[in-house]
């Protein structure tokens, strides 16, 4: 049996344009805190590991602060192994994030980079099938390349990919989207028992075997996401995979629309924009429709 604990999409060292220094500061902080949060959660459950599928960071360019950060808060569940892909947002370039001289020289013990297609193993008889991204733009499906090659055996194989799965892309013909049916292929005709991926920022189960999944990311990014602020716990056994929700995230994007045509709909809004819980980790889009007299728009315009 092994246990472990699945996420991605932790773009560290994301600015939102539309926050204000203040609520950016503790955007930021939110998201390292989340780090913390992993690796508390892996503790709990007694996880062997943590893999993060594909952009850990934002950007290749993100400040020296922000991975160090970020690898003090590994560092302080030094028992549990974090294993990290880059994928489309940090991939392996001649700039990468994770060859930078800070983040190899403040490196901790149990963070391993995921820097090459293979085998990883993690414990005996389980061995992670790695697919980073090594530029913005693969000429291929990475993570059924990497699948393809899982041999035959009694070791358990878990695939650690990240990018667009074919069934639910905008664009199923562009090249370097995840083939699904290939996937499900090597699911059901070799070892491999778990497909890890990241990308997609909401929960999701892809296809009917219930062995496909995007974790989502753990804290929101975006007002379009469902079902963010998550990470899972896989536990796989004697033939049995189960996969559960754990949400870490605490902030919450929150779109909200009102039809304003009077006054009362003016004290509607400023009651319920009162009664909103959770104030300082809440992000609001408001959408305002109708038509009001000169005096009550003077009024809104005081809320």
């Amino acid at each position: 049996m092994v246990r472990f604990v699945h996420t991605a999409d932790w773009q560290l060292g994301m600015t939102r344009h539309f926050l204000d220094a203040d609520a950016q500061a503790r955007f930021s902080a939110a998201r390292i805190e989340a780090i913390r949060s992993i690796g508390r959660l892996a503790i709990e459950r007694e996880c062997s590991f943590v893999i993060v599928c594909g952009d850990v960071f934002e950007t290749n360019h993100v400040e020296r602060q922000v991975i160090v950060r970020a690898l003090d808060a590994m560092a302080e569940s030094p028992d549990i192994k974090f294993y990290l892909l880059p994928g489309n947002h940090d991939p392996l370039t001649a700039s990468s994030v994770f060859t930078s001289q800070t983040f190899v020289s403040r490196c901790p013990d149990n963070v391993v980079v995921l820097d090459a297609e293979g085998f990883t193993e993690v414990e005996t008889g389980v061995q992670l099938v790695s697919a980073p991204w090594t530029s913005k733009a693969p000429l291929e499906d990475l993570v059924s390349r990497a699948v393809s090659r899982v041999p035959a055996g009694d070791d358990l194989y878990i695939a650690v990919g990240h990018g667009a799965v074919d069934v639910l892309s905008p664009d199923a013909n562009d090249v370097a989207v995840v083939r699904l049916e290939a996937l499900e292929s090597a699911l059901a005709d070799t070892q491999l028992c778990y497909v890890a991926l990241g990308d997609r920022h909401s929960t999701t189960s892809v296809g009917t075997s219930g062995r496909v999944w995007y974790s989502g990311a753990p804290v929101p990014t975006a007002f379009r996401e469902k079902d963010p602020g998550n990470v899972l716990v896989v536990e796989i056994g004697n033939g049995v995979i189960d996969v559960t929700a754990h949400r870490v995230g605490e902030w919450e994007f929150r779109s909200l629309e009102f039809d304003l045509r009077s006054s009362q709909d003016i004290d509607r809004l400023d009651s319920d924009l009162s009664d909103l819980e959770g104030k300082s980790e809440l992000i609001v889009q408001l959408t305002l429709v109708g038509q009001l007299s000169l005096g009550d728009k003077i009024r809104l315009e005081s809320i």
